[in-house]
């Protein structure tokens, strides 16, 4: 493991007063001291009472890291808790829960009592499709606040939801629904996006053709421009208007699965990752709290995608949960202007915003004098978390803003961020990830699982379970133990380097698989492999994520041709083939026509030296086990010819 130098030259600096939140550090020690008295189980017990539950739990935890329930015996209902018990409090009922915007600039705006009463009638619409508590509904939309709705109407009823994500093309969607067997699916016609509609009926029609589990489709109209519904095609505005608001909760035993969301494995098929119903509520609600810090005038923008676990953590659960006004946005983030986050943030008065570091990055590009013209002046807080954040962005960022940038890390199988600074409390680190908050615990490790010294780069694993960490993948429980608690006998392996330094804190450093963040949405490079496969004068195809000032990473292509074919073509064919098969979201950045492959004499290609060549044009890497020599320059040859 190498020792890394760098990171311990920023100080760790106290915040300063005007950062500081006193309320929040009160909290933070209440917790502190109940996880002092009562070790993790201590601290999720204290934790789990900020809720409302129907029953209370027997057990606080049963089991250990691999196979664990929380809260067993208890029953709760998520949808009671992010929004009921909040439409049944006087001083509650009519806030804004919602303030949404579209990319074209409509507005909408929902109380917690008006939420209530639309997840009560979408609730009611699910029952007479006939769905039953434990099926699954697929949820396949842009950030609308129908998504909102839908996701807390399944909650209600006791059915599993799983979100796709809105910008899946149709190979991509079929895969899922088929996974998942959802029995009812909810869309939209299109949506918004650098000016241009995204056909998402379009896709799902050509999606389910061979999905026969599927029963029923319900479609937003978002464009205004009517579908022609077909057979098993509901309008959603049609089915809603005619059901009652009223819709009793289920009681849901606290660790019976509430969705289950697909992340991109280092195999081609994608794992269908299952989070509890009181594991997450909890978790989230306590994600939210340390490192957002909900106060009752902020307005909190979650900028990411509804297809991002972040957002169901931050908004749809974790942020309704305290009972704030969230605000949500359609659109890209940098459309019609490099600023626009900063212009709708300004205009609906955004108190605290989570945007990934590429929006950070791209906001810098505008330049210094544009985005301190635009700066919003009730900013106090920007969180980010979602891929590696330079220290370079972060100190801009807090310099530019004059706010504290509260970095995190986490994973869709951890169900929320385990480590960041404490929003108004802790000390900051420009582009570290802080230390693990209450509840958590990690070390960074060798290859032998033993613990490596400060400043040098290990596998990071956790140690301890926690409420939020996801119970199994589903149809799949053997991939779940073989995939995280094999490799470090009782230790959940992240499958990510990182450091930590002499102060403590956590540095994150990128995967240590085939798994890679472009725009902080995880793709596998074996999924883009085998969509970019199917061109037919591709021979052979590797595809690795190389660095990006402003995606962060983007993943680039190698390939062989196949005798007779067209190196032009094949380029061409396929880029097209990745964007038909996953979407825009795994475009290539470049794709090189090599004339082999450099692989080990096990035949198993060589990555690494296929990434250092992308980046620097040259390899001086160990070549140790290098079949053969002429392939790496081969290699070369391929990418300083581009």
């Amino acid at each position: 493991m190498d020792a890394i130098e760098t990171l311990t030259v920023a100080p760790l600096l106290p915040l300063p007063d005007r950062w500081q939140v006193p309320r929040q550090a009160a909290l933070l020690q209440e917790a502190r001291a109940a996880e002092l008295s009562g070790g993790p189980d201590g601290y999720w017990d204290w934790a789990g009472r900020r809720l409302r539950w129907q029953r209370p739990w027997e057990a606080l935890r049963e089991g250990a890291l691999g196979d664990i329930r929380y809260y067993a015996g208890g029953r709760l209902n998520v949808a009671d808790n992010c929004v009921d018990r909040h439409a049944e409090d006087p001083a509650r009922a009519d806030r804004h829960a919602i303030i949404w915007e579209g990319e074209p600039g409509d507005v909408r705006r929902l109380t917690y009592r008006e939420l209530r009463d639309e997840i009560g009638r979408c609730a009611n619409a699910l029952k007479s499709l006939g769905v039953r508590r434990g099926e699954v509904v697929a949820i396949h939309l842009p950030n609308l606040p129908e998504a909102f709705i839908a996701i807390h109407a399944c909650n209600r009823i006791g059915a599993i939801h799983t979100v796709l994500f809105s910008g899946f093309a149709p190979d991509a969607i079929r895969l899922r629904l088929l996974a998942s067997r959802a029995v009812v699916v909810i869309t939209a016609d299109g949506s918004y996006r650098r000016g241009r509609t995204a056909p998402l009926l379009a896709n799902l029609r050509e999606a389910r053709q061979s999905v026969p589990q599927l029963r029923h489709t319900v479609v937003i109209n978002r464009t205004g421009a009517e579908p022609n519904l077909q057979l098993s095609e509901s309008g959603w505005t049609t089915l809603l208007d005619s059901m009652a608001t009223e819709c009793p909760c289920e009681m849901m035993e606290a660790n019976e699965p509430a969705f289950l969301i697909f992340t991109s494995g280092t195999e081609n098929k994608p794992k269908g990752v299952v989070h509890s119903t009181a594991g997450f509520l909890v978790g989230t609600w306590a994600n939210v709290q340390w490192q957002v810090g909900p106060e009752q005038d902020d307005i909190y923008w979650c900028a990411a995608d509804v297809g991002w676990l972040t957002f169901p953590i931050q908004a749809i659960t974790g942020g309704l949960a305290h009972g704030i006004t969230l605000f949500c946005y359609e659109g890209a983030l940098d459309y019609p202007e490099q600023t626009r986050i900063l212009d709708s943030a300004k205009r609906h008065g955004v108190t605290k915003i989570l945007v990934a570091p590429t929006g950070l990055r791209m906001l810098r590009a505008a330049g210094d004098d544009v985005v301190n013209s635009r700066r919003p002046q009730g900013l106090r807080l920007i969180t980010t978390q979602g891929e590696p954040l330079d220290p370079e962005t972060a100190e801009w960022t807090q310099r530019m803003f004059d706010v504290p940038l509260v970095n995190a890390y986490g994973q869709t199988e951890t169900g929320s961020t385990w480590t960041y600074p404490v929003y108004g409390v802790d000390a900051l680190k420009p582009g570290s990830c802080g230390t693990p908050v209450p509840g958590h615990a990690c070390l960074v490790v060798d290859d032998a699982g033993e613990p490596v010294p400060a400043g040098t780069r290990g596998n990071l694993v956790l140690t301890t379970p926690f409420p939020t960490l996801a119970r199994t993948i589903w149809d799949d429980a053997e991939r779940y133990q073989t995939a995280y608690f094999t490799r470090f006998k009782g230790r959940y392996a992240t499958s990510d380097e990182a450091v930590i330094d002499t102060d403590g804190q956590i540095w994150v450093l990128g995967r240590t698989d085939d798994v890679i963040n472009v725009a902080a949405h995880r793709i596998s490079t074996m999924e883009i492999e085998s969509a970019a496969a199917s061109e037919p004068g591709a021979a052979e195809v590797a595809v690795i994520g190389i660095r990006d000032a402003v995606r962060g990473t983007v993943p680039v292509a190698f390939v062989t041709l196949r005798p007779g074919a067209d190196p032009a073509s094949v380029r061409k064919g396929v880029s097209a083939a990745v964007e038909r098969g996953i979407g825009g979201i795994a475009r290539l950045g470049q794709v090189y026509i090599s004339a082999a492959l450099p692989k080990t004499r096990a035949g198993k290609i060589m990555r690494r030296l296929l990434r250092e060549a992308a980046e620097t044009g040259t390899v001086r890497g160990d070549i140790t086990g290098l079949d053969d020599p002429a392939a790496l320059q081969a290699v070369l040859a391929a990418v300083n010819a581009a």
